[in-house]
């Protein structure tokens, strides 16, 4: 069992971030936000697989207006991403951002970033300080070049500033696209605040091999007891950044949500078409949102044994199925109707 690192908390809109909450799940558009219609169409998207906040680009004042139109139409959590300018960060949080992310460093200078917080600590609206390897200050990379001692001193520069303003409703995010470089920035901010961590590695690639990359990033943070939200970087459908985070923290046992596959990689003594009936099962399974382990085994040494400690299973062999239910067996079906009548099952059993 993961033992979380206590840390103080702050509210995203109706998501808690930090303390005991759950680790969230959240994504960013990829669309214009300027797009009104198809910034709504991929949110709902997003909420469909279970997203919990939903960051926006807000590039300009047409985006801004957009955002507050957006804000009116939707219910899930939304973030403004900021970057130079200090003046729609506070048109962003009097539209009803619930937060917003900037990078302290680039917003245009202390006296810009004392308006912004002045305007968030009146709206109640939590802040997302953001570091990232890319942007450091000049003198700390001059001093450290890029390591985890700066980005975690810029980090603290950051926070020692926000406290003596009064302010202190916010996160942070410390980002990287090394995979090692931001393993080792977490560990170093975790041992020197407290503070809620939103964590991720950034530009972490394609779907392929961004998943393979935040997976391990991601996850070897987590599994040190560090990180309070989390977002999966990918090139691509932010819908699966969703699906790979969900994942990831499903791996760990620290969110319970929708369907865990157990299914065996396959071998010579495989006498089903486990590989096609495993891909079924797992698409047939997508809209679940119950917490239910599935195993799809495919041979008599580890199928039934395997299916037995699973909420419901499925093994076979030489054209015929049985299907499982918490180590009893059901119903032994052919191959062919093995997934239908598996489905007409779960049915039954009002797992939804």
């Amino acid at each position: 069992m993961i033992q979380r690192k206590k840390t103080k908390q702050i509210s995203v809109g109706k998501v808690k971030i930090g303390g005991n909450a759950p680790i969230s799940v959240q994504s960013m558009t990829n669309t214009d936000t300027r797009n009104i219609d198809e910034t709504l169409n991929q949110i709902s998207n997003l909420e469909q697989v279970g997203c919990e906040i939903v960051r926006l680009a807000v590039p300009d004042d047409e985006a801004a207006e957009a955002f507050k139109i957006i804000r009116n139409k939707t219910d899930i959590p939304l973030i403004a991403d900021i970057h130079f300018d200090y003046k729609l960060a506070i048109k962003s949080i009097e539209y009803g951002a619930d937060c917003i992310r900037i990078n302290p460093g680039n917003i245009g200078g202390n006296e810009k970033v004392d308006k912004v917080l002045e305007c968030a600590k009146s709206h109640g609206c939590p802040v997302r300080i953001g570091v990232n390897s890319g942007s450091l200050e000049k003198d700390l990379l001059k001093k450290y070049g890029v390591t985890a001692q700066a980005l975690v001193e810029s980090a603290m520069r950051n926070i020692r500033y926000f406290e003596s303003k009064k302010f202190t409703n916010f996160k942070l995010s410390l980002k990287a696209s090394n995979v090692p470089l931001t393993i080792e920035t977490y560990k170093l901010i975790s041992e020197k605040t407290d503070y809620p961590l939103h964590i991720g590695v950034t530009e972490a690639g394609t779907i392929f091999s961004g998943t393979i990359k935040s997976s391990v990033g991601i996850g070897a943070i987590l599994s040190l007891g560090i990180g309070d939200t989390l977002r999966v970087s990918l090139t691509g459908d932010p819908v699966e950044e969703v699906k790979v985070g969900f994942q990831i923290l499903k791996s760990l046992g620290l969110r319970q949500r929708g369907v865990e596959i157990i299914s065996c990689p396959t071998c010579g003594r495989t006498e089903i078409n486990l590989i096609k009936l495993a891909e079924k099962v797992e698409d047939g399974l997508k809209h679940i949102n119950t917490h239910i382990t599935v195993a799809v085994m495919g041979c008599a040494v580890n199928g039934p044994g395997e299916a037995r400690e699973a909420d419901y299973g499925i093994a076979g062999g030489r054209g015929l199925g049985i299907i499982f239910k918490k180590g009893q067996v059901l119903k032994k079906v052919s191959e062919n109707d093995l997934l239908n009548e598996f489905l007409d099952i779960l049915k039954k059993d009002n797992i939804d």
